[in-house]
C-alpha cells in the first residue's frame, strides 16, 4: 500500500463562511479548535447557510492577534474577540441545526448588523457556548461525543486522488476547497476511503463513521457565486447511494492532540 499523508488542514470558524488553511490543527473535545463554533441565523434563530445565501462563501476568515477577522470585498471588516466575549446587551437564543435543538449565544449587535447588511435580511451571528452539549448523530456513533454547529460530525476527511479522478471526468477541474474538508490526505487509490473504518493520523485515532452526502453548496463558484450542475451532475452518475451523492468521509476523533501537514495516516480497519 502506498504511504498516506496529510496534505491540507482547514477550519471554518463560521458555518458556511470561508475556511482557514493551517499547518497545524489543535484537536479538543469539540474536534478541530474553533471549527464552526459560530453560525448565522435569522431573527427567529433558524440557521442560515450558503445553500440559500451563497454570499456567505465569500466571507473570508482570518485569526489575528485581535481575534477572528471577517471580511468580504466591498465591505468593512468585522473583528470578533477570541475567546468570544459576550455583549451584555444581547442574550441567548434557541436555534436548530437540522434535527438538533441548540442553545446559542448572540455575539454582538455589531455582528448582527454586519451580517444583516451582507445578506439583505435580518440576521444574527451566534456562538455555541461551553455550557451547551450537542451530541453527534447517534445513528452512526453511539458513544458520547460533542459537536459544534457542523452538520453532524466534528471532521470531514477527503482524498486528493479521489478528486483527481473526479476532475478527469469534469469539463472544468475543481479545487478541493469546493468540498470544505478539515483533513485532506493523499496516497491511496481513488475512493479507497469508502472502505476505511478506523484511522490513526499523526498518532491520533479516529473512527470513520459515515460517507458525506453532498449538497448544492459544492456547485457555487466562490469567486462569482455562479451556480452550476457540477460536480453533483457527474458525481451522481457513479457516487449516488441511499444516503445521497457522496464525496469524503465523516470522522469522529477518539483522542485529543495536534495534527500537522505531512503527518502519516495509518489504516487500522
Amino acid at each position: 500500500m502506498a504511504s498516506l499523508t496529510v496534505t491540507q488542514l482547514n477550519i471554518y470558524p463560521v458555518k458556511s463562511c470561508a475556511g482557514i488553511s493551517l499547518s497545524t490543527l489543535a484537536i479538543n473535545e469539540w474536534g478541530p479548535e474553533w471549527d464552526r463554533r459560530m453560525m448565522v441565523t435569522d431573527s427567529e434563530g433558524a440557521f442560515l447557510t450558503a445553500r440559500k445565501y451563497p454570499q456567505l462563501l465569500q466571507v473570508r476568515t482570518a485569526i489575528r492577534m485581535q481575534g477572528l477577522m471577517l471580511s468580504v470585498p466591498g465591505k468593512s471588516s468585522l473583528t470578533i474577540d477570541l475567546p468570544v466575549e459576550k455583549d451584555d446587551t444581547v442574550g441567548r437564543i434557541d436555534t436548530k441545526v437540522w434535527r438538533d435543538q441548540v442553545e446559542a449565544q448572540r455575539i454582538s449587535r455589531a455582528a448582527d448588523q454586519w451580517f444583516s447588511e451582507l445578506l439583505q435580511c435580518p440576521a444574527q451571528l451566534v456562538f455555541m457556548p461551553e455550557t451547551h452539549y450537542r451530541q453527534v448523530d447517534p445513528d452512526y456513533f453511539s458513544q458520547q461525543q460533542r459537536v459544534s454547529f457542523a452538520d453532524s460530525f466534528p471532521f470531514l476527511l477527503t482524498h486528493q486522488n479521489s478528486l483527481d479522478e473526479l476532475n478527469q471526468r469534469l469539463p472544468t477541474p475543481l479545487p478541493m476547497s469546493r468540498f470544505r474538508p478539515n483533513i485532506v490526505i493523499d496516497g491511496d487509490a481513488p475512493w479507497a476511503e469508502d472502505r476505511w473504518q478506523k484511522l490513526r493520523i499523526g498518532g491520533l485515532n479516529f473512527a470513520v463513521v459515515k460517507p458525506c452526502s453532498r449538497c448544492i453548496m459544492t456547485t457555487f463558484d466562490v469567486d462569482t457565486l455562479a451556480p452550476s450542475k457540477e460536480p453533483l451532475k457527474t458525481l451522481g452518475t457513479y457516487r449516488r447511494t441511499d444516503s445521497g451523492i457522496i464525496f469524503g468521509q465523516n470522522l469522529v476523533h477518539l483522542e485529543y492532540g495536534v495534527l500537522r501537514v505531512g503527518d502519516e495516516v495509518e489504516i487500522l480497519a
